[in-house]
């Protein structure tokens, strides 16, 4: 579904337009220096219109074009994925579309232009000349060729004329010649160049598959059973299925071919369509608790108003039907969609772009308190529900369930998810299932890497991870305190470069102390150690001490220990403000033999 738009004001004259367009258009209000409640204060301009573009936020930017161009410029690359920017004057008097005319911004500035008594900017020529954006067809209809929209579009700027065969309304603005056609697609044809082919979506394609289905094989039987009826794949609106369907590879491999929504049912609704199938089955019911489920499917998502053009067709591992929509069509629930995001440190220039995306787009966002508030604006206005320190289990259970009822749901985790994180948790109580419903079992869960903490810590210093490296938690609440010190002992036996998490609590103070004594029996009491904490934060500290003065006082639960190898080194850089107390630090990697040596590759 599309993102909720976004009104960043700069200036305070932009705040006070800021705040008459927001509840007219629905949207957020972000500002610099507010003089009132807003959804989120802009702290730094380039980097927020960044963060906003990377989460493909509609943005509004109340303020100069060259400021919103020069923050979003390193971002720009393929304009098939970006969303829509404008540039508002802040006295209203422009409207200005900068990228996604045909994706919502020429719509979005006709609309803040009727607000204002305004003319918007608009300069995409199609749209000046004709009103009618050849690629971007309305909500409910196919482009099957969009590799033609654009020299057909030429071809009229340069003054050819087209045939339109078909009925498609939002179409009259075109200079062409209207041609009756028999029921089917709309097809617009300029000069010599190859035509427009436009379909109405509204067929519904039900699917039921057994367990493991090949997806190749329902993509196979979906399309041979729309080509017998005389029917086109661009005409698909949605693939619908029942919900213990809902993680079916082959159904969403379907759902894929077609590019539309994969819908789900429960039985009693499908089992509701039973007078309208065609051959209502025993055996089916006996299995899923319906009477038929591609028929059914199909039938549930057109609503009462609609009908089947396709009975039941059967293969060896899958049904399909094929109905018409009617007037009141159902959406049915998507397959629920669970995230496990890593946010880096903290600062949202060190966050994914991919992280930024899926944390935006969810429906909920579940998490620490602190990690969720160093979402800052991205979550602004968004349902969050937080945990404390201790229920991670309680944390990813209700994150799984919710995802189960049918949401998009985003489980948070400062650095990477995967790193002493909820990555594992969710892992693990999908593999257990006791306790989760079918519902949360069958969700999709994707795993979105962050920067962790040892990653930001070494880059800040220099690059103590040079050569190889592990990680090891202090934390003896999931880890028996003897593993942990069998562990150290291997590290210091393997000379790594080691990352101490969690190095101490309010209770533990002593597994510091224990680590450090182990190392120092296997390298160095000059080894470089660095103390990181609060990494991409406002209150960022980066200490530099050696192996034999570490202290474990001055050591937090938010930092990061780095203890370098044997060969690890520490070097000035006549910077005060480079590296952590103006020296770098590295690891060799063994590149200075190699030259001694000639390489042996």
């Amino acid at each position: 579904m599309p993102a909720d738009p976004v009104l960043v004001a700069l200036t305070p004259e932009g705040e006070g337009l800021g705040r008459r367009l927001a509840g007219a258009l629905g949207a957020e209000l972000h500002v610099r220096a507010p003089r009132g409640a807003v959804d989120a204060e802009v702290r730094q301009v380039a980097p927020h219109l960044r963060m906003l573009f990377a989460a493909r936020r509609p943005i509004l930017c109340i303020g100069a074009a060259g400021i919103v161009i020069r923050a979003l410029a390193p971002l720009l690359s393929d304009k098939m994925s970006e969303p829509p920017v404008l540039a508002i004057a802040e006295d209203g008097s422009a409207v200005v579309p900068l990228l996604g005319g045909h994706r919502g911004a020429n719509a979005l500035a006709g609309q803040i232009g009727a607000l204002l008594d305004t003319r918007p900017a608009v300069t995409t020529a199609g749209d000046l000349r004709f009103g009618v954006a050849l690629d971007a067809p309305p909500e409910g209809w196919r482009l099957e060729t969009p590799e033609a929209a654009k020299s057909a579009m030429a071809a009229l700027l340069a003054g050819e004329g087209a045939r339109v065969m078909g009925d498609a309304p939002w179409l009259a603005p075109l200079p062409a010649v209207r041609v009756e056609g028999p029921s089917g697609p709309v097809v617009v044809s300029v000069g010599a160049h190859p035509p427009l082919i436009y379909r109405r979506q509204d067929l519904v394609l039900g699917v039921g598959a057994v367990r493991g289905a090949d997806p190749d094989a329902v993509i196979a039987l979906a399309a041979q059973t729309l080509a017998d009826a005389g029917l086109a794949e661009g005409e698909v609106a949605a693939i619908a299925s029942i919900d213990v369907k809902a993680d079916e590879a082959a159904v969403h491999a379907l759902a894929r071919h077609l590019s539309v929504p994969a819908r789900f049912f429960d039985a009693a609704t499908l089992e509701a369509e039973t007078p309208r199938l065609t051959a209502p089955s025993e055996v089916v019911f006996a299995e899923v608790g319906c009477h038929g489920v591609a028929e059914g499917a199909a039938l549930a998502a057109v609503g009462p108003g609609g009908h089947l053009v396709v009975e039941k067709r059967k293969s060896a591992v899958a049904t399909v039907a094929v109905a018409r929509l009617g007037e009141a069509p159902r959406q049915g629930r998507s397959r629920g969609h669970l995230a496990v995001v890593g946010i880096g440190p903290g600062d949202a220039e060190m966050r994914t772009p991919e992280a930024s995306r899926l944390i935006a787009s969810a429906d909920e966002v579940v998490g620490y308190s602190l990690y969720l508030d160093l979402l800052g604006p991205l979550i602004a206005g968004k349902p969050r529900r937080d945990f404390p320190l201790g229920e991670e289990e309680d944390r990813c259970r209700y994150a799984l369930e919710r995802a189960g009822e049918g949401m998009r749901v985003a489980l948070v985790s400062s650095g990477d998810a995967g790193i002493y994180a909820m990555g594992a948790l969710v892992t693990e109580l999908l593999a257990r299932a006791d306790g989760l419903s079918p519902a949360a079992r069958r969700v999709e869960v994707v795993h979105v890497p962050g920067i962790s903490a040892l990653q930001a810590a070494s880059a800040r210093a220099g690059a103590l991870l040079g050569h190889d490296f592990c990680a090891i938690s202090l934390s003896d609440l999931l880890t028996p305190r003897e593993d942990i010190l069998r562990r150290l002992r291997a590290a210091a036996d393997g000379d790594f470069v080691v990352a101490l998490y969690n190095p101490v609590s309010r209770r533990r103070r002593t597994l510091l102390d224990r680590a450090r004594e182990i190392l120092l029996e296997a390298r160095p009491a000059e080894t470089p150690v660095l103390l990181a904490s609060n990494l991409g934060r406002a209150e960022e500290r980066l200490q530099r001490r050696t192996l034999g003065t570490l202290e474990t006082d001055e050591v937090d639960m938010l930092t990061v220990v780095l203890i370098g190898s044997s060969q690890s080194r520490a070097v000035d850089s006549g910077d005060r403000s480079a590296g952590a107390d103006g020296a770098w630090l590295y690891t060799p990697r063994g590149y200075a033999r190699k030259g001694r040596e000639g390489t042996t590759e």
